[in-house]
């Protein structure tokens, strides 16, 4: 797919048809873009965007305004530009990982399409994805270059697709090593991972036991962090002793017995010491709390 045609519509634009461009620049070496709403030269094109009043994926043709729209998804949410293409390009800009396509078409691909479309349940208050795309369109009292702001934007989009992908497969990859963490602990409350991992969506998910989770840090401690009650809540199953609350170094090391230990959150849910035994030493005697 080299020296393609790709067209989508003059003017302003939204961030379903800016985000379609920058899926195609994931797997296309080059193309040709052209913004114009002139009929002779979509219908000359290889690739038609958010204009065209077709969907045909056969002969890319991804236009979701005409009479019907063009389908929705199971929960709902009815197809854009950037959704269309997604289901043709999606896997293929993902390297054939389905599980990838899967978490971006959820967490980025659909929430586009609901805001295009106005199906807007569901999606969170303040400002969007969508709206940080549209500011690149200029204003009333700037010069209409709207194309100029076009490529801005799809270069902006560029990076953020690019970051969504890195983190589906961070995401994803993190929840198989948690889940071997749980199965292979030798205490089911305490779960030690070799590298940080995020870690709480799998551990709530498939842990009910776990208390606390054991971790190196960049800066070479070694953590100890209390599981919340469910993911997001500030509140934790077991937070640790009371008697730590705000301690570090010698004063720490003087209520806790533990030699190394550096510090522990005034908050009570994270503590770090200078190895990993200490740590779980830690995690020993706040169990016995």
């Amino acid at each position: 797919m080299t020296d393609k045609i790709v067209v989508t519509h003059s003017g302003s634009f939204h961030a379903d048809d800016v985000f379609s461009v920058a899926a195609l620049k994931q797997i296309l070496p080059s193309f040709t873009l052209i913004r114009t709403r002139d009929k002779d030269t979509i219908a000359k094109a290889d690739v038609v965007i958010d204009v065209g009043g077709e969907h045909d994926p056969a002969t890319d043709r991804f236009d979701h305004h005409q009479r019907g729209g063009a389908g929705e998804r199971d929960n709902g949410i009815p197809y854009s530009s950037f959704g269309l293409i997604w289901q043709k390009y999606g896997l293929a800009i993902c390297e054939n990982d389905q599980g990838v396509a899967n978490a971006l078409d959820a967490g980025l691909v659909s929430t586009i399409d609901a805001i295009d479309c106005g199906h807007v349940k569901g999606v969170s208050e303040g400002i969007s994805l969508s709206q940080t795309i549209s500011m690149f369109n200029p204003t009333w009292q700037e010069d209409s270059d709207f194309d100029s702001g076009f490529n801005e934007a799809v270069e902006f989009a560029s990076r953020v697709l690019t970051r969504f992908i890195a983190g589906a497969k961070g995401s994803i990859n993190a929840k198989a090593i948690v889940a071997d963490a749980i199965k292979n602990a030798q205490d089911e409350r305490v779960i030690v991972l070799e590298k940080y991992t995020p870690w709480k969506k799998t551990v709530h998910a498939l842990s009910e036991k776990a208390l606390y989770v054991i971790y190196p840090s960049q800066s070479e401690q070694w953590m100890i962090q209390a599981v919340p009650v469910e993911p997001g809540s500030f509140e934790d199953k077991r937070p640790l002793p009371k008697a730590w609350a705000g301690l570090s170094d010698e004063a720490l090391q003087d209520e806790t017995g533990i030699e190394d230990a550096m510090f522990c959150h005034n908050g009570l849910f994270i503590a770090g010491t200078a190895s990993f035994e200490s740590t779980m030493k830690m995690a020993a005697l706040a169990i016995k709390e």
